[in-house]
């Protein structure tokens, strides 16, 4: 016989499938990768963020901020279309980072509370997926370092003096200042770089502008996403294929969409990987968009030669 308490605990069953049901219906809206932009202090910088579900009903995800590397968010808290986490600092200040935003029309509005300590409006919208067609017939390679002086280049900031000079083919970065980009910006790319750096020293390859290849030091470490070779924060590379520091290490990328593959010193370290988003110290978060070369030059000293890229034809 069917009792009254089994028909109560059907009806809660039902009524916890109906709120699950509609809470995933909710939740739907706000799950994947997100390209912020946050206003400090009048100056726009990129950020990134990506939302996605564990288990039945947990949201998780990872935060990039301006600098630093992707972060894990350990429960991402969503409400009536508001989105709402906190986590740990990481290279600036002492408190968390708060963030708190609505989802309107399919965009992100909110503000940032910063470890720093300041208060930071941002907007923010779904990243693209850059998935490409059919096989890329690639061009001739062509030198984009005419290994005579910075024509092509520019520094990052036109407010600061700029450090890099060129002296016997070679683009040297004897201490700490500005990044230098290309002019040009690119796409789809194969290029082909050379680095060399003394011993504890660091820098960093940005393929658009907003993926950084690490640059570093890292002879005779275990391989990890933030040591030579890796997409800073997203991806390890296979093996640590670092020469020691005063060698030339030879790097060659080919950025397809969001897929990358690199090759470092003769050894695949990186095969036809997604790169999930921005790293910290990119210039933008417009992804879609093409984006220069940038060579890190805030970090150490540093130096490169024989830059070449190859473009679809």
């Amino acid at each position: 016989m069917y009792s009254k308490k089994n028909k109560w605990n059907s009806v809660k069953i039902l009524l916890v499938l109906i709120a699950f049901s509609s809470y995933a219906q909710e939740a739907e809206s706000i799950l994947g990768k997100w390209d912020l932009e946050v206003n400090r202090n009048g100056v726009m910088v990129p950020s990134w963020l990506e939302i996605k579900q564990s288990g039945n009903k947990a949201l998780v995800g990872y935060f990039v901020a301006h600098n630093g590397s992707a972060r894990p968010i350990s429960e991402v808290f969503y409400h009536n279309g508001t989105i709402d986490f906190s986590i740990p600092p990481q290279w600036d200040g002492l408190n968390d980072l708060h963030f708190q935003a609505l989802v309107e029309h399919g965009k992100l509005k909110g503000t940032l509370l910063s470890s720093e300590g300041g208060a930071h409006s941002f907007t923010g919208v779904p990243a693209p997926k850059l998935i490409r067609k059919g096989t890329i017939n690639w061009g001739k390679s062509r030198s984009i370092f005419n290994g005579k002086n910075l024509e092509g280049w520019m520094p990052q900031s036109k407010d600061r003096k700029n450090q890099w000079t060129v002296s016997e083919g070679v683009l040297k970065n004897p201490s700490s200042g500005v990044n230098l980009l290309t002019e040009a910006k690119y796409d789809d790319f194969k290029l082909h770089i050379e680095a060399r750096y003394p011993k504890g020293s660091n820098s960093g390859i940005y393929l658009r502008g907003r993926y950084e290849v690490q640059v570093e030091d890292s002879y005779g470490r275990d391989p990890d996403s933030v040591l030579f070779g890796g997409i800073y924060g997203f991806l390890t590379p296979n093996e640590m294929a670092a020469l020691p520091a005063g060698e030339w290490q030879v790097f060659d990328i080919t950025l397809v969409g969001r897929r990358v593959t690199i090759v470092a010193n003769g050894k695949t370290i990186i095969s036809d990987q997604i790169i999930p988003g921005i790293t910290g110290g990119a210039i933008d978060s417009k992804e879609g968009e093409p984006g220069p070369l940038l060579l890190q030059g805030d970090h150490g000293k540093v130096e490169y030669r024989n830059i070449q890229i190859q473009l679809p034809k």
